[in-house]
């Protein structure tokens, strides 16, 4: 896998976690505020029908109930007949709304553990002085005209919801509270409801993106890894010559300014070689098409399997013309690979009758060397190139060198 792909690959999966972990992020937020909804509209509602009940006594005037060791005489309560005594002679006693509230929320603890608080900023009853929490609240409702206060808190080991909405003065509340200066539409306190809650952390859907996260990933670099085998393949393909399975021109012309910066950057030889089948329009004119093609792959074949340093190239120039790359390389090791390239070729034995350096096909070879100096890559390939002719010039089945300061 190129650099290039494992960057992309990395880039990719980078804003695929991204992705996913906001996604998360997203639906966790999501999920508790849900969660909050639902508690809030319980608190809601167990206000709403506390109000109501309220309210369902005060229209009445209070409603009486007989006297136990629970039910006591509501000593806050300033009213006429506050307690009386049937015909039987059984005791009776006024329940009004506050009283009321409390008992209820008394019998709620007990069964569902949900506590009912009536509460004031000036409470008749010290019982009902306001909680720190609840005295926020209240200061909150007088002074900003909001209308509930709500949020979680722990209680020991419990997490509990805790709600409160104001209770506004109504003409029948001025019988108890007038005295202390309420009038109708005023705010005289509250009531307060808490009951424990399950704060869940939604692990389902954290695993379930965990999950997805990691598939995504392994999923990314699996194609990202086969996609990158075929643009490899691709970019392969589109460097080599069909023909003669080596590199083409244009792979050729790409290594060699990237090889030949690299000389001058750090001042190593560089030597550049132009090789050429001899008589070879005339060996196709004799043996066919189909032989030429196949001279001309034996021929690649041979060459590249000679030079096996892993910065050496061979690539088809054009025609039966083909070019070789040979870094780290000065004149002297140069001339003895085109030497050895010359001789393995000439080995091959492929026959050709009417060769005119040889009864086989041989190639002609012309080298030049790039020491550091001021030649340009353009020059370096001209000398090659010329050196090349002078080599068919000398008979062919030759090697050529081209001295490094002659310009074309």
């Amino acid at each position: 896998m190129t650099n290039k792909s494992k960057r992309y690959i990395i880039g990719i999966i980078i804003f695929w976690l991204a992705v996913v972990f906001a996604s998360a992020i997203w639906n966790v937020t999501q999920n508790q505020k849900s969660q909050l909804q639902i508690y809030l509209e319980n608190g809601r509602s167990l206000f709403n029908l506390i109000v109501i009940t309220r309210e369902w006594n005060s229209q009445h005037g209070g409603v009486y109930l007989i006297v136990t060791d629970k039910i006591q005489p509501n000593p806050y309560l300033d009213v006429p007949n506050r307690d009386i005594t049937t015909t039987s002679g059984q005791k009776l006693t006024l329940i009004n709304p506050s009283y009321m509230t409390r008992l209820i929320g008394e019998l709620a603890d007990k069964e569902d553990n949900v506590k009912f608080h009536i509460t004031s900023l000036k409470p008749i009853r010290p019982l009902n002085a306001p909680a720190e929490w609840e005295t926020v609240a209240l200061n909150t409702f007088e002074n900003s005209g909001q209308q509930e206060y709500y949020g979680y808190a722990d209680e020991g080991n419990t997490s509990v919801f805790r709600y409160i909405a104001p209770l506004i003065t109504q003409q029948s509340c001025l019988k108890c509270h007038e005295k202390q200066g309420y009038k109708v539409g005023n705010i005289r306190g509250g009531i307060s409801i808490t009951f424990p809650v399950n704060i869940k952390t939604p692990w389902e859907l954290i695993i379930s993106h965990i999950i997805i996260a990691l598939g995504g990933c392994g999923l990314i670099f699996i194609f990202g890894k086969k996609l990158d085998q075929t643009m490899q393949s691709l970019e392969d393909l589109s460097n080599m010559d069909s023909l003669t399975q080596i590199h083409n021109r244009r792979y050729f012309d790409e290594t060699l300014t990237r090889e030949f910066s690299y000389s001058k950057r750090n001042q190593t030889p560089l030597s550049v070689a132009m090789c050429d089948i001899d008589d070879f329009k005339a060996f196709n004119d004799t043996y066919g098409h189909q032989a030429g093609d196949d001279c001309l792959k034996l021929v690649a074949q041979t060459l590249a399997s000679v030079l096996k340093r892993p910065g050496d190239l061979v690539a088809r120039y054009g025609g039966e013309e083909f070019s070789i790359i040979m870094p780290y390389t000065d004149s002297a090791g140069a001339l003895i690979i085109g030497h050895l390239l010359q001789s393995k070729i000439e080995s091959l034995r492929i026959a050709y009758k009417a060769g005119q350096a040889s009864h086989y096909v041989t190639i002609s070879i012309g080298v030049a060397t790039y020491h550091g100096d001021d030649t340009s890559k353009k020059t370096l390939v001209n000398n090659a190139d010329r050196a090349l002719y002078k080599a068919k010039a000398s008979g062919k089945n030759f090697v050529f060198y081209m001295e490094d300061n002659t310009q074309p």
